[in-house]
């Protein structure tokens, strides 16, 4: 199905399709950053994958299939590097302030796994995402459809940097969701992709551009043709997400869920490289009381995955400092 079909332009449904599942966006003041959190503080299956090879995470260990706790309270998309990792500390806070949390002894203690995107060239570097913003995140959260675009983690999101960030486009957040028969799978994704991001024809919609910096590159064409890349630093991208699915899955299958979802990143985005850190989580509410075929919904879930990432660049605005035209400033 094209984009094209909706009126919009972009693709239908959302991560809060899936019942029991709420978003929030909250922006950190003073430059283009912020966090998204995905809430259930019910508890939820879940199960993660990092593939990237300069991730920056939390509570990934804990999610591996061997590992005891299978239940998560909420799961944080964040920009800011490393330091945007004190973020989950306030999700952590606004969960114990009303009693969710895994009960260990005594006390109730919220999961929150976390991963985060570098966007620290947008403004100034000193601020980044901060506890008091994971809390106000968890503030926002709603179980309706989250804004797309610059919101939340996509704030400083940007794309097309294979030949630096001079050449490069805006990237954000994005969101999607397919159904199977009675079950739904969606996701969630910001992109912040060292590579471009294709449409569904292998089209580039947004990345690197010309050095003129009014037409698209093409980053695999130029590679193809000789031109090598710019000087990549370690880190300095990486796309994040969330897939969900209401089916019945226990956490050994929601890690391979989350397995799945990385064909959608390799199906809209190109090329993908060793500097990014790429991460998906996956929860499993159970909601449909479906089990449904695994291979069915690993397909699934990356076409949500590749569906959020268009869309994600599609509601993009550009930025004027540094100057980061979005998608729709090139059409």
């Amino acid at each position: 199905m094209n984009s094209a079909e909706h009126p919009s332009g972009l693709y239908p449904g959302a991560l809060t399709d899936i019942a029991g599942l709420r978003v929030g966006h909250a922006a950190q003041a003073g430059r283009p950053t912020g966090c998204t959190v995905v809430l259930c503080p019910q508890g939820v299956v879940c199960g993660a994958a990092v593939r990237g090879g300069a991730p920056g995470t939390r509570e990934t260990d804990l999610l591996r299939p061997e590992n005891t706790v299978d239940r998560v309270h909420a799961v944080l998309l964040t920009g800011g590097s490393a330091f945007g990792l004190d973020a989950a500390g306030g999700v952590m806070r606004w969960l114990d302030e009303r009693g969710h949390g895994l009960a260990v002894g005594p006390a109730r203690v919220p999961i929150v796994p976390a991963a985060v995107l570098f966007d620290l060239w947008v403004g100034d570097a000193s601020i980044r995402p901060s506890a008091d913003t994971g809390y106000a995140a968890c503030e926002a959260a709603s179980d309706a459809a989250p804004a797309q675009g610059n919101a939340g983690a996509g704030l400083g999101a940007t794309v097309g940097k294979f030949f630096g960030i001079q050449r490069a486009m805006k990237g954000g957040v994005g969101t999607a969701s397919v159904k199977l028969g009675g079950i739904t799978v969606a996701a969630l994704v910001a992109v912040n992709a060292i590579g471009d991001v294709l449409d569904e024809h292998g089209a580039v919609i947004a990345g690197a551009r010309t050095a003129s910096g009014r037409g698209l590159a093409g980053a695999m064409s130029a590679l193809l043709a000789g031109q090598g890349p710019a000087h990549v630093m370690a880190g300095m991208a990486t796309t994040i997400g969330v897939v969900a699915t209401d089916a019945v899955l226990t956490k050994a299958q929601a890690t391979q869920l989350a397995n799945q979802a990385h064909h959608g990143l390799a199906r809209a985005v190109s090329p993908i490289t060793v500097n990014d850190g790429d991460s998906f989580f996956a929860l499993a509410t159970g909601a449909s009381g479906r089990t449904g075929d695994l291979s069915a919904l690993g397909a699934l879930a990356a076409e949500a995955v590749a569906r959020a990432i268009r869309n994600a660049v599609r509601a993009a605005t550009g930025l004027a400092q540094p100057p980061l035209p979005a998608a729709q400033d090139l059409g």
